[in-house]
This record gives C-alpha cells, structure tokens and sequence, in this order.
C-alpha cells in the first residue's frame, strides 16, 4: 500500500449539497431555512447561552463564592514516592517529570508528607509540608524551596 492509492471508503464521502437551485434538488427555495425568522436571514449567528428571549439558565441560576484568577495549583508529591530515587540524587522538578511522577501541567510541584523515607536526597520543589521537610531533614537530607 503506497500513501497516493488511499482512498476513503466507498460511502463515507458525500458530494456538498447545493442549496438554492431550484425545488427538484431537494434544497431550493427556502434552502432549508424554512420562513422568516432569524435563522432565514443571512449572518444570522446565535449566541451561545442564548435561550430565544427568556433569561438564560447561566443568568437565572445564584452564584456564590469567589474565583481566584491569579491562584497556584500544585502537583502533589508524597515523601514515600522518592524512596524511588537512588541514595543523593538531587531531585528537581525537571526529574520528577521526566520519571513521570508529576505530570500535565501545573503551577508548581509541593512535597508532601504522607509516607516515610529512608533514603538521604536534596530536594527542589516549590513548596513543601511541616510534615515533608521533617521527614526529609530526619533522613539527613535538605529540602529547598525554588
């Protein structure tokens, strides 16, 4: 099979219609737009919340609480997940990615202090728990915020 002999199934590509030429093709006349109203006239586009008058449900439903435009979402790392890096290895969050245990994006990356660790590692993150910093200094590592 060579890339110029594809071809779409028989079946699946049709021909476009043509709209407005006359009633024996199916779509003349109104061309399927019916009579008067706003979608009969040309460029008429609807707005998406538009509802045909009535108040839209995005209008009608309370809103509570506050948004934060500028907020931070970090990744979360738990201490018992670096136990999978080698006796001081520098952990960054360039490592972290690369070995898959942050992923997608986000603001930054925050050690957590679920789980224990053995194992003596420099840690670089954005931000780490009392509980993670503990941990990692009891170890005889060093926590650094970047």
């Amino acid at each position: 099979m060579e890339l110029h002999s594809l071809q779409p199934t028989k079946g699946s590509t049709h021909r476009k219609m043509r709209v407005g030429r006359g009633r024996a093709s199916g779509k003349g006349k109104t061309s399927g737009r019916g009579h008067k109203g706003a979608y009969a006239r040309s460029g008429h586009k609807h707005k998406p919340l538009f509802e045909g008058g009535q108040m839209p449900m995005a209008r009608r439903i309370p809103k509570r609480g506050f948004n934060n435009v500028n907020r931070q979402v970090f990744a979360p790392v738990n201490v018992a997940a670096l136990n999978a890096f080698e006796a001081g290895t520098e952990v960054t969050i360039d490592l972290l990615r690369q070995t898959g245990m942050v992923k997608g994006s986000w603001d930054g990356v925050k050690v957590l202090g679920n789980g224990a660790i053995e194992k003596k590692i420099s840690v670089k993150a954005n931000a780490f728990s009392a509980a993670a910093k503990e941990k990692i200094e009891a170890a005889g590592g060093s926590c650094e915020t970047v």
